[in-house]
């Protein structure tokens, strides 16, 4: 990766270019593998995911974990938003999530003003251990991985940096096995309910932010002590709804807006679930989740069942 080490805050689109621009084909070329993890070769590196155990977090910095298709970018704008509000500043949306590109990259982070809002898909053991170090407040964002899945799927085949599918069927199965980019759903979610803290993180769902956008946004505000009042909320709910994102996608992520911002719909799994894929993942849901506090916090039975 050459292309993409001095990606800044205006190079956004440079970096969506090279994902929807990539001359990789093969399943080979575009996915690699660290410490048993499958990762998108054209954004990842061995040299990135070295260089990020001595990345140097700040005390006030905000970070934003979560699964692919969980939510990512509608959060990281939702942040954005509040920081600028906050601060009477314009919102500027980085270039990157901190294990994209190549290790000079990291070096930008330094030269960042605070509060850095800082995002990744990383799973617990591979976080820098500075953030622990600082007591970094950390945004852990969830959805329910029947919805997960489909998204996931979508992206795969509409992003060019990522492996293809021909069927449903066959990326169902990957999916389950863990052979997609950042490895198995349930297996990245039980790392963080194993090593939860109330005092320095927190979990929100994607469903309930879509259904009480407002009430979501409060909560993540008052997480990261941004106070902003009622008419403030109301601003960033105006200007960060998913189909605001989605409208302006093509100003923010170019030509692979659908791709991260597709329907955002909940349920729409069941239009792809067989009754019996439907049971595998209830199966794991059952092994990895239930009766855990993330696990709870995924109202199983509410969003996951025919």
């Amino acid at each position: 990766m050459t292309d993409n080490k001095h990606l800044g805050t205006n190079d956004r689109k440079k970096l969506l270019e090279m994902l929807h621009s990539t001359t990789k084909t093969s399943a080979e070329d575009l996915l690699m593998s660290y410490k048993g993890i499958l990762y998108p070769s054209i954004l990842c590196s061995v040299e990135t995911f070295q260089a990020l155990e001595t990345f140097k977090a700040r005390g006030d910095d905000l970070l934003v974990v979560t699964y692919p298709k969980n939510g990512t970018n509608w959060t990281i704008q939702i942040l954005h938003e509040m920081v600028s509000v906050f601060h009477n500043s314009d919102p500027l949306l980085d270039a990157t999530m901190i294990e994209f590109g190549d290790p000079e990259i990291l070096a930008g982070f330094e030269d960042r003003p605070s509060p850095r809002i800082i995002s990744t898909h990383l799973n617990f053991k591979n976080i820098p251990k500075s953030f622990f170090q600082k007591k970094v407040k950390i945004l852990l964002v969830l959805r329910n991985p029947k919805d997960t899945a489909v998204s996931f799927y979508h992206f795969y085949n509409s992003l060019p940096a990522l492996p293809s599918y021909t069927s449903w069927d066959l990326f169902f199965n990957d999916f389950i096995d863990g052979k997609v980019s950042y490895g198995q759903y349930f297996e990245y979610v039980v790392d963080w309910e194993k090593n939860f803290n109330d005092e320095t993180m927190m979990a929100i769902l994607f469903e309930e932010m879509k259904e009480d956008f407002p009430s979501s946004l409060k909560k993540i505000s008052e997480f990261f002590q941004l106070s902003l009042s009622e008419e403030q909320i109301n601003l960033v709910a105006s200007r960060t709804s998913f189909n605001s994102m989605k409208e302006k996608s093509d100003n923010t992520h170019g030509k692979l807006g659908d791709s991260f911002f597709r329907k955002g719909e909940i349920g729409d799994w069941k239009n792809y679930f067989t009754e019996e894929q439907s049971k595998v993942v209830d199966a794991m849901f059952q092994k990895y989740l239930a009766g855990t506090k993330l696990g709870n916090m995924l109202n199983y039975d509410k969003y996951c069942k025919f």
